[in-house]
Protein backbone atom coordinates (compact mmCIF):
# COMPACT_ATOMS: atom_id res chain seq x y z
CA UNK A 1 0.00 0.00 0.00
CA UNK A 2 1.57 3.49 -1.34
CA UNK A 3 0.27 6.80 -0.05
CA UNK A 4 1.64 9.69 -1.71
CA UNK A 5 2.01 13.16 -1.10
CA UNK A 6 -1.45 14.26 -2.54
CA UNK A 7 -2.95 11.64 0.17
CA UNK A 8 -3.76 9.27 -2.24
CA UNK A 9 -3.71 4.92 -1.55
CA UNK A 10 -2.49 2.36 -3.90
CA UNK A 11 -2.52 -1.12 -3.28
CA UNK A 12 -0.28 -3.25 -5.16
CA UNK A 13 -0.74 -6.90 -4.70
CA UNK A 14 0.53 -10.12 -5.33
CA UNK A 15 1.52 -13.69 -4.61
CA UNK A 16 4.72 -13.48 -6.00
CA UNK A 17 7.64 -12.76 -3.36
CA UNK A 18 10.21 -11.78 -5.67
CA UNK A 19 8.13 -9.39 -7.65
CA UNK A 20 6.99 -7.89 -4.71
CA UNK A 21 10.73 -7.36 -3.60
CA UNK A 22 11.16 -5.86 -6.89
CA UNK A 23 8.18 -3.29 -6.35
CA UNK A 24 9.62 -2.36 -3.12
CA UNK A 25 12.75 -1.45 -4.15
CA UNK A 26 11.76 -0.04 -7.18
CA UNK A 27 9.60 2.58 -5.01
CA UNK A 28 12.17 3.08 -2.44
CA UNK A 29 14.65 3.85 -5.40
CA UNK A 30 12.40 6.76 -6.53
CA UNK A 31 11.99 8.28 -3.11
CA UNK A 32 16.04 8.30 -3.02
CA UNK A 33 16.62 9.59 -6.37
CA UNK A 34 14.09 12.42 -5.33
CA UNK A 35 15.66 13.37 -1.87
CA UNK A 36 18.93 13.65 -4.34
CA UNK A 37 17.32 15.88 -6.33
CA UNK A 38 15.96 18.10 -3.26
CA UNK A 39 19.18 18.10 -1.00
CA UNK A 40 20.88 21.43 -3.07
CA UNK A 41 17.81 23.34 -1.48
CA UNK A 42 17.22 23.80 2.51
CA UNK A 43 13.67 22.44 1.86
CA UNK A 44 13.10 19.85 4.84
CA UNK A 45 12.19 16.40 3.83
CA UNK A 46 10.46 14.12 5.90
CA UNK A 47 10.37 10.52 5.25
CA UNK A 48 7.58 7.82 6.59
CA UNK A 49 8.92 4.18 6.11
CA UNK A 50 6.89 1.91 7.95
CA UNK A 51 6.84 -1.69 8.12
CA UNK A 52 4.07 -4.21 9.24
CA UNK A 53 4.65 -8.23 8.80
CA UNK A 54 4.29 -8.98 5.32
CA UNK A 55 3.60 -5.75 3.21
CA UNK A 56 5.70 -2.58 3.42
CA UNK A 57 4.48 0.72 3.03
CA UNK A 58 6.16 3.69 1.95
CA UNK A 59 4.87 7.59 2.46
CA UNK A 60 6.82 10.15 1.03
CA UNK A 61 5.58 14.01 2.40
CA UNK A 62 6.85 17.28 1.12
CA UNK A 63 6.45 19.94 4.21
CA UNK A 64 5.29 22.18 0.66
CA UNK A 65 2.23 19.86 0.56
CA UNK A 66 -1.29 19.72 1.77
CA UNK A 67 -1.74 19.18 5.51
CA UNK A 68 -1.02 15.72 6.07
CA UNK A 69 -4.02 13.36 7.10
CA UNK A 70 -4.58 11.77 10.10
CA UNK A 71 -3.11 9.07 11.45
CA UNK A 72 -5.92 6.36 12.41
CA UNK A 73 -3.75 3.16 12.01
CA UNK A 74 -2.66 1.55 15.82
CA UNK A 75 1.13 1.00 14.29
CA UNK A 76 4.17 2.65 15.63
CA UNK A 77 5.28 4.92 13.53
CA UNK A 78 9.17 6.48 13.40
CA UNK A 79 9.37 10.40 12.05
CA UNK A 80 12.26 11.45 10.98
CA UNK A 81 12.50 15.11 10.05
CA UNK A 82 15.66 16.40 8.78
CA UNK A 83 17.04 18.73 6.88
CA UNK A 84 20.62 17.95 4.41
CA UNK A 85 23.00 20.97 6.32
CA UNK A 86 21.59 20.24 9.67
CA UNK A 87 24.05 17.10 11.06
CA UNK A 88 22.87 17.89 14.60
CA UNK A 89 19.18 16.94 14.07
CA UNK A 90 19.49 13.64 12.75
CA UNK A 91 22.26 12.77 15.44
CA UNK A 92 19.45 13.91 18.58
CA UNK A 93 16.86 11.96 16.66
CA UNK A 94 19.10 8.46 16.61
CA UNK A 95 20.26 9.15 19.64
CA UNK A 96 16.60 9.77 20.93
CA UNK A 97 16.13 6.09 18.79
CA UNK A 98 18.81 4.56 20.76
CA UNK A 99 17.53 4.83 23.75
CA UNK A 100 14.13 3.84 23.11
CA UNK A 101 15.05 0.78 21.33
CA UNK A 102 17.58 0.08 24.44
CA UNK A 103 14.39 0.37 26.92
CA UNK A 104 12.33 -1.98 25.56
CA UNK A 105 11.44 -4.75 27.50
CA UNK A 106 12.80 -8.50 25.65
CA UNK A 107 10.52 -10.65 23.78
CA UNK A 108 10.50 -12.80 26.37
CA UNK A 109 9.68 -10.13 29.45
CA UNK A 110 6.43 -9.37 27.14
CA UNK A 111 6.09 -13.12 26.24
CA UNK A 112 5.74 -13.82 30.38
CA UNK A 113 3.37 -10.71 30.89
CA UNK A 114 1.08 -11.69 28.26
CA UNK A 115 1.39 -9.21 25.59
CA UNK A 116 2.73 -11.07 23.06
CA UNK A 117 1.74 -14.47 22.19
CA UNK A 118 3.46 -17.34 20.14
CA UNK A 119 2.86 -16.24 16.71
CA UNK A 120 1.77 -18.88 13.75
CA UNK A 121 2.12 -16.66 10.97
CA UNK A 122 5.93 -16.10 10.54
CA UNK A 123 6.94 -19.55 12.83
CA UNK A 124 8.93 -22.15 11.81
CA UNK A 125 6.76 -25.36 11.32
CA UNK A 126 7.95 -27.48 13.43
CA UNK A 127 7.97 -24.73 15.93
CA UNK A 128 4.17 -24.40 15.58
CA UNK A 129 3.66 -27.78 15.80
CA UNK A 130 5.30 -28.51 18.86
CA UNK A 131 3.77 -25.81 20.57
CA UNK A 132 0.07 -27.36 19.55
CA UNK A 133 1.65 -30.87 20.22
CA UNK A 134 0.11 -31.96 16.29
CA UNK A 135 2.18 -32.24 13.47
CA UNK A 136 -0.28 -30.25 11.32
CA UNK A 137 -1.03 -26.93 12.25
CA UNK A 138 -4.62 -26.04 13.60
CA UNK A 139 -5.13 -23.20 11.41
CA UNK A 140 -4.41 -24.82 8.27
CA UNK A 141 -6.74 -27.69 9.20
CA UNK A 142 -9.12 -24.82 10.16
CA UNK A 143 -8.83 -23.26 6.67
CA UNK A 144 -9.10 -26.42 4.45
CA UNK A 145 -12.14 -27.53 6.47
CA UNK A 146 -13.75 -24.02 5.53
CA UNK A 147 -13.13 -23.95 2.02
CA UNK A 148 -14.15 -27.62 1.91
CA UNK A 149 -17.54 -26.27 3.31
CA UNK A 150 -18.13 -23.58 0.79
CA UNK A 151 -15.70 -22.77 -1.30
CA UNK A 152 -15.39 -25.83 -3.57
CA UNK A 153 -17.22 -24.80 -6.25
CA UNK A 154 -16.14 -20.78 -6.47
CA UNK A 155 -14.66 -19.59 -9.72
CA UNK A 156 -10.88 -19.06 -9.34
CA UNK A 157 -10.80 -20.67 -5.62
CA UNK A 158 -7.17 -20.26 -4.05
CA UNK A 159 -5.87 -17.72 -7.85
CA UNK A 160 -8.24 -15.00 -6.89
CA UNK A 161 -7.11 -12.78 -4.50
CA UNK A 162 -9.23 -11.63 -0.81
CA UNK A 163 -9.11 -8.45 0.53
CA UNK A 164 -5.50 -7.58 1.45
CA UNK A 165 -6.65 -5.40 4.89
CA UNK A 166 -9.10 -7.98 5.73
CA UNK A 167 -6.55 -10.98 5.41
CA UNK A 168 -3.96 -8.75 7.37
CA UNK A 169 -7.25 -8.70 10.04
CA UNK A 170 -6.95 -12.61 9.86
CA UNK A 171 -3.42 -12.79 10.69
CA UNK A 172 -3.64 -10.71 13.73
CA UNK A 173 -6.59 -12.44 15.19
CA UNK A 174 -4.82 -16.30 14.42
CA UNK A 175 -1.52 -14.65 16.41
CA UNK A 176 -3.47 -13.01 19.30
CA UNK A 177 -6.52 -15.26 20.03
CA UNK A 178 -6.21 -19.10 20.99
CA UNK A 179 -10.28 -19.36 18.98
CA UNK A 180 -11.25 -18.98 15.55
CA UNK A 181 -14.27 -19.20 13.63
CA UNK A 182 -13.76 -18.71 10.24
CA UNK A 183 -17.83 -19.37 10.10
CA UNK A 184 -17.94 -15.75 11.15
CA UNK A 185 -19.37 -13.30 9.30
CA UNK A 186 -16.25 -10.76 9.06
CA UNK A 187 -14.73 -14.04 7.12
CA UNK A 188 -17.63 -14.91 4.96
CA UNK A 189 -15.35 -14.25 1.53
CA UNK A 190 -13.78 -17.61 1.31
CA UNK A 191 -10.93 -15.53 -0.85
CA UNK A 192 -9.96 -14.21 2.12
CA UNK A 193 -9.46 -17.61 3.69
CA UNK A 194 -7.54 -18.65 0.93
CA UNK A 195 -5.32 -15.82 0.76
CA UNK A 196 -4.56 -16.07 4.54
CA UNK A 197 -3.72 -19.86 4.09
CA UNK A 198 -1.15 -18.70 1.27
CA UNK A 199 0.18 -16.32 3.26
CA UNK A 200 0.88 -18.91 5.84
CA UNK A 201 2.71 -21.37 3.81
CA UNK A 202 4.53 -17.64 2.19
CA UNK A 203 5.65 -16.76 5.51
CA UNK A 204 7.21 -19.73 6.54
CA UNK A 205 11.18 -19.47 7.67
CA UNK A 206 11.93 -22.35 5.88
CA UNK A 207 9.06 -23.57 3.24
CA UNK A 208 7.06 -26.85 3.31
CA UNK A 209 9.65 -28.38 1.37
CA UNK A 210 12.77 -27.17 2.66
CA UNK A 211 15.59 -25.95 1.51
CA UNK A 212 17.97 -28.86 1.37
CA UNK A 213 15.33 -30.71 -0.56
CA UNK A 214 14.54 -27.70 -3.23
CA UNK A 215 17.63 -28.81 -5.71
CA UNK A 216 16.86 -32.34 -5.14
CA UNK A 217 13.02 -32.02 -5.95
CA UNK A 218 14.21 -30.48 -9.24
CA UNK A 219 16.17 -33.16 -10.34
CA UNK A 220 13.68 -35.51 -9.78
CA UNK A 221 11.62 -33.57 -12.17
CA UNK A 222 13.85 -33.52 -15.00
CA UNK A 223 13.39 -37.45 -15.24
CA UNK A 224 11.96 -38.25 -19.04
CA UNK A 225 10.80 -41.51 -17.42
CA UNK A 226 7.40 -40.54 -15.87
CA UNK A 227 6.86 -44.03 -13.76
CA UNK A 228 10.92 -43.23 -12.29
CA UNK A 229 9.77 -39.42 -11.94
CA UNK A 230 7.22 -40.57 -10.09
CA UNK A 231 8.91 -42.96 -7.56
CA UNK A 232 11.95 -40.50 -7.09
CA UNK A 233 9.03 -37.63 -6.10
CA UNK A 234 7.34 -39.94 -3.66
CA UNK A 235 11.22 -41.30 -2.17
CA UNK A 236 11.86 -37.34 -1.47
CA UNK A 237 8.74 -37.07 -0.14
CA UNK A 238 8.87 -40.31 2.78
CA UNK A 239 12.15 -38.77 3.72
CA UNK A 240 10.33 -35.01 4.85
CA UNK A 241 10.21 -34.25 8.24
CA UNK A 242 7.03 -35.17 10.10
CA UNK A 243 5.21 -32.05 9.80
CA UNK A 244 6.29 -30.94 6.69
CA UNK A 245 5.12 -34.78 5.71
CA UNK A 246 1.97 -34.89 7.24
CA UNK A 247 0.86 -31.24 6.51
CA UNK A 248 1.78 -31.33 2.74
CA UNK A 249 -0.27 -34.54 2.70
CA UNK A 250 -3.64 -33.01 3.69
CA UNK A 251 -3.08 -30.11 1.92
CA UNK A 252 -2.57 -31.86 -1.59
CA UNK A 253 -5.41 -34.19 -0.81
CA UNK A 254 -7.17 -31.37 -0.37
CA UNK A 255 -6.14 -29.28 -3.73
CA UNK A 256 -6.72 -33.04 -5.22
CA UNK A 257 -10.64 -31.84 -4.46
CA UNK A 258 -10.05 -28.50 -5.36
CA UNK A 259 -9.04 -30.02 -8.80
CA UNK A 260 -11.58 -32.42 -9.25
CA UNK A 261 -14.26 -29.52 -9.35
CA UNK A 262 -12.39 -28.02 -12.59
CA UNK A 263 -15.26 -27.87 -14.22
CA UNK A 264 -16.53 -25.54 -12.01
CA UNK A 265 -14.37 -23.60 -10.65
CA UNK A 266 -11.27 -23.48 -13.44
CA UNK A 267 -9.01 -24.64 -11.23
CA UNK A 268 -6.87 -27.50 -13.03
CA UNK A 269 -4.01 -28.87 -11.45
CA UNK A 270 -1.93 -26.74 -13.60
CA UNK A 271 -4.04 -23.84 -12.43
CA UNK A 272 -3.17 -25.16 -8.65
CA UNK A 273 0.74 -25.67 -9.71
CA UNK A 274 1.31 -22.36 -10.76
CA UNK A 275 -0.16 -20.70 -7.68
CA UNK A 276 1.59 -22.84 -5.31
CA UNK A 277 4.72 -23.94 -7.01
CA UNK A 278 6.70 -20.52 -5.89
CA UNK A 279 4.54 -20.46 -2.33
CA UNK A 280 5.43 -23.91 -1.19
CA UNK A 281 8.80 -24.49 -2.60
CA UNK A 282 11.59 -22.21 -3.38
CA UNK A 283 15.73 -22.14 -3.17
CA UNK A 284 17.56 -20.15 -0.49
CA UNK A 285 19.05 -18.45 -2.54
CA UNK A 286 17.94 -16.78 -5.93
CA UNK A 287 19.35 -16.48 -8.69
CA UNK A 288 19.53 -16.27 -12.29
CA UNK A 289 17.23 -19.01 -12.91
CA UNK A 290 14.48 -17.98 -11.50
CA UNK A 291 11.97 -17.93 -14.04
CA UNK A 292 13.27 -21.88 -14.92
CA UNK A 293 13.02 -22.65 -11.14
CA UNK A 294 9.29 -21.33 -11.20
CA UNK A 295 8.71 -23.51 -14.33
CA UNK A 296 10.04 -26.44 -12.11
CA UNK A 297 8.13 -25.77 -9.04
CA UNK A 298 4.99 -25.37 -10.96
CA UNK A 299 5.59 -28.83 -12.51
CA UNK A 300 6.23 -30.76 -9.27
CA UNK A 301 2.88 -29.50 -7.60
CA UNK A 302 1.10 -30.37 -10.48
CA UNK A 303 2.75 -33.89 -10.52
CA UNK A 304 2.14 -34.35 -7.40
CA UNK A 305 -1.21 -33.67 -7.65
CA UNK A 306 -1.86 -35.91 -10.75
CA UNK A 307 -0.20 -38.94 -8.80
CA UNK A 308 -0.97 -38.25 -5.30
CA UNK A 309 -2.52 -41.62 -4.80
CA UNK A 310 1.25 -42.78 -5.61
CA UNK A 311 3.19 -40.84 -4.15
CA UNK A 312 1.07 -40.69 -0.69
CA UNK A 313 0.15 -43.75 -0.69
CA UNK A 314 1.32 -46.96 1.25
CA UNK A 315 3.93 -49.08 -0.52
CA UNK A 316 1.11 -51.74 -1.71
CA UNK A 317 -1.33 -48.98 -3.35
Amino acid sequence: QITTVSGNEFLLQSDIDFLILDWFHAIKNAIDRLQKERSCTSRNLEFRLRRSSSIELLNSLDTESKEPKPEHRKSLIFRLNYSASDTNDRSRVKSRLKKFISRRPSLKTLQEKGLIKDQIFGSHLHLVCEHEKSTVPHFVRLCIKAVERRGLDVDGIYRVSGNLATIQKLRFVVNQEEKLNLDDSQWEDIHVVTGALKMFFRELPEPLFPYCFFEQFVEAIKIQDNATRIKSIRSLVKKLPRPNYDTMKILFEHLKKIAAKESVNLMSTQSLGIVFGPTLLRPEKETGNMAVHMLYQNQIVELMLSEYSKIFGSEED
